[in-house]
């Protein structure tokens, strides 16, 4: 069994990058090349699977004109990362169009596994990735979530704003996050499937779960954040702080 893991990154990051130019009056680097300590979040990312050792390739999907900028960037600054397989492919306008472009490209078995984790989730864990592998194998499918602390309300959108209907039992809501991990077989049927009826879902598991199949979840971690906005920034780098210091 071999595991293929796809970062889509083709994303513009129009929250991230519209707060920022807002507050220099410049064009802002899209959310995935926004640095961390001098590092790129995409890079801190993929350091995360170049390191872990079940991983045989990394299919990284990317705007066009980014493509050859960041592979001499990788080759120059940060070759740890070529100790994998790398792959670097024109991503698509939606996460769902950079995922099918990277798996147009994925040489794997049906049995194999493909992970599908998101370019600015950095924080993310060998132990999380590990477990999902281990489940997605077992399983067919399986995603990192966290359970949700706050309470949850089913609400209806009306034009004075929005009108609660009900309150959802927290312990039946899971947060979703990265890596999502699936057999090569089910999730390339589950996306032919999607492409074939024009249906575009918000994650990698919605069009699992449109097929009518299980997707597990496994316990993913509160630090495993998804930095879309300037304030996850400030998280992020007090993350990479702690981060730092549980490695020295």
């Amino acid at each position: 069994m071999k595991v293929f893991v796809i970062i889509p990154a083709a994303g513009l990051g129009t929250r991230m990058a519209a707060q920022s130019a807002d507050r220099t009056k410049k064009k802002a680097p899209t959310k995935q090349f926004k640095e961390i300590d001098g590092v790129p979040i995409l890079v801190h990312t993929l350091r995360k699977f170049a390191a872990v050792s079940a991983v045989y390739e990394i299919i990284v999907a990317l705007r066009k004109d980014e493509i050859a900028g960041f592979r001499t960037q990788i080759e120059n600054e940060y070759p740890e990362i070529l100790n994998k397989r790398v792959q670097m492919v024109e991503g698509g306008e939606h996460r769902q169009d950079s995922v099918a472009s990277a798996l147009a490209r994925t040489a794997a078995d049906a049995d194999d596994i493909v992970l599908v984790h998101d370019a600015v989730r950095p924080f993310v864990t060998p132990e999380i990735i590990n477990y999902v592998i281990e489940v997605a194998h077992k399983h067919g499918a399986a995603i990192a979530g966290w359970p949700a602390v706050d309470t949850v309300k089913q609400v209806e959108r009306t034009a004075d704003g929005a009108l609660i209907k009900a309150t959802i039992p927290r312990a039946s809501i899971v947060l979703a996050q990265t890596p999502q991990g699936f057999r090569y077989s089910i999730l390339k049927k589950a996306f032919d499937e999607a492409a074939a009826d024009g249906f575009l879902g918000t994650d990698e598991a919605s069009l699992i779960e449109r097929a009518g199949l299980p997707v597990m979840v496994v316990m993913g971690s509160a630090r495993n954040i998804k930095i879309t906005t300037p304030a996850d920034m400030e998280l992020a780098e007090f993350y990479l702080d702690i981060e730092n210091k549980e490695k020295s």
